[in-house]
């Protein structure tokens, strides 16, 4: 009878020492699952960490680009040629507009050191390879090699108010491209007064060649209506 009850006993503790570790090595299971799984998040953790580092380094690089003058701010806006090259009339930035068109062959808004090539050899004044880097360089504001068309109107702007070299393969450019830059607007006032009235004078040119034009389109619309008009009535006669 003791031998027995001392049988179930022994019987009774190797059943808990098997429960036991069978916990243990589900508990161990466990925790090597959450282990696992602090180092997955600890390791996106650290992937989104160095993205975002890398793109502030970027930002910060390019700050610091800018205070150094070795990169330009973006602009914010739409460019507007008339409210920012003032001393050109209308009719010189459409010509200038015109002429950025015809060399922007890609017809991507800009014109690139190939096109550039082009223009300055239809213009009888080719170029070299370093020339022509060193003309898009004096002009271009955002350090991307080519020219936007308010990089193009600079051109035309440093030309006239005397701050391009003799030597420039720009000045060159402004020169044969028959457009007539010679005006200084303000810049050349000799004092305050003279400078409110060339502003003035201007202003009212400006006005004066948009009026112009809302006239031509007026004599334009009026004379289609003749036409259409003459049409009908000879459409009519021979229905008759």
């Amino acid at each position: 009878m003791a031998s027995e009850e001392l049988a179930q006993k022994l019987q009774r503790r190797l059943q808990l020492e098997e429960s036991g570790a069978a916990a243990e090595g589900e508990a161990a299971a466990a925790g090597r699952g959450e282990a696992a799984a602090e180092e997955e998040e600890d390791v996106s953790r650290s992937c989104l960490t160095a993205s975002a580092g890398a793109e502030l380094s970027a930002k910060l690089c390019r700050r610091q680009d800018i205070n150094e003058g070795a990169a330009q701010p973006r602009r914010a806006g739409v460019f507007n040629p008339y409210t920012e090259f003032k001393e050109f009339s209308r009719r010189q930035i459409k010509d200038m507009e015109r002429m950025f068109r015809l060399y922007d062959s890609g017809r991507d808004g800009y014109i690139d050191l190939m096109e550039l090539k082009l223009m300055m050899e239809k213009l009888g004044a080719p170029q070299t390879h370093l020339g022509l880097k060193n003309m898009i360089k004096e002009v271009d504001e955002d350090f991307d090699g080519k020219l936007s068309f308010r990089e193009f109107l600079l051109i035309f702007h440093k030309a006239a108010a005397g701050e391009l070299e003799e030597d420039s393969g720009l000045l060159t450019l402004a020169k044969l491209s028959e457009i007539d830059v010679s005006i200084e607007g303000v810049k050349g006032a000799k004092n305050f007064f003279e400078a409110k009235v060339q502003a003035l004078s201007s202003a009212s040119k400006f006005e004066a060649e948009i009026k112009a034009e809302q006239d031509e389109r007026k004599r334009e619309e009026e004379e289609r209506k003749h036409r259409r008009a003459a049409f009908r009535e000879l459409k009519s006669a021979f229905t008759q």
